[in-house]
C-alpha cells in the first residue's frame, strides 16, 4: 500500500529553517532526515519526498455561492504549518506507523499518515 505522510512544523521554526542562513538546528534535522530517507530507499519503501513552499506564498481556491474564488495565503492562520510530504509504499498501516514513528523521533514534529487510494486500497 502507498501512504502519504504529511509533516507539520511550528510556523516560527519554518521561518528559521527557510531563512537565508538556516539555523543549526534546522540543518541538523535536515541531515538526520536525509539519512533516514536513505534507509527507506535501501528497503524499497521510499517513493517520493518534497518540501513545500512557505505558507505566505500559498493560494487557497474555494467555491462560493457566486463562483470560484482564489485568495492569497493559507486557508487558516495556524501555529503549525504543513511543511513537507513524503510518499512511501509498504506492507500496510502498521509498517507505515513504524516508519513515521522513526521519522517523528528524528524530526521531532508531528506527522499525519493518509492511505493513498489505488488498486490495493482496502
Amino acid at each position: 500500500m502507498k501512504f502519504l505522510l504529511l509533516s507539520y512544523t511550528p510556523a516560527d521554526d519554518w521561518d528559521a529553517a527557510s531563512a537565508d542562513v538556516p539555523s543549526p538546528e534546522a540543518l541538523e534535522a535536515f541531515a538526520a532526515y536525509q539519512l533516514f530517507e536513505e534507509k527507506l530507499r535501501a528497503s524499497g519503501e521510499f517513493v517520493l519526498s518534497e518540501g513545500l513552499g512557505h505558507p505566505a506564498v500559498t493560494t487557497t481556491v474555494r467555491r462560493t455561492g457566486t463562483g470560484v474564488v482564489a485568495t492569497d495565503g493559507p486557508f487558516a492562520e495556524l501555529k503549525e504549518v504543513l511543511a513537507s510530504f513524503a510518499i512511501i509504499e509498504c506492507s500496510g498501516i502498521e509498517r507505515a506507523r513504524e516508519i513515521v514513528a522513526e521519522m517523528v523521533a528524528v524530526l521531532g514534529e508531528p506527522m499525519e499518515i493518509r492511505p493513498i487510494m489505488g488498486d490495493d486500497f482496502a
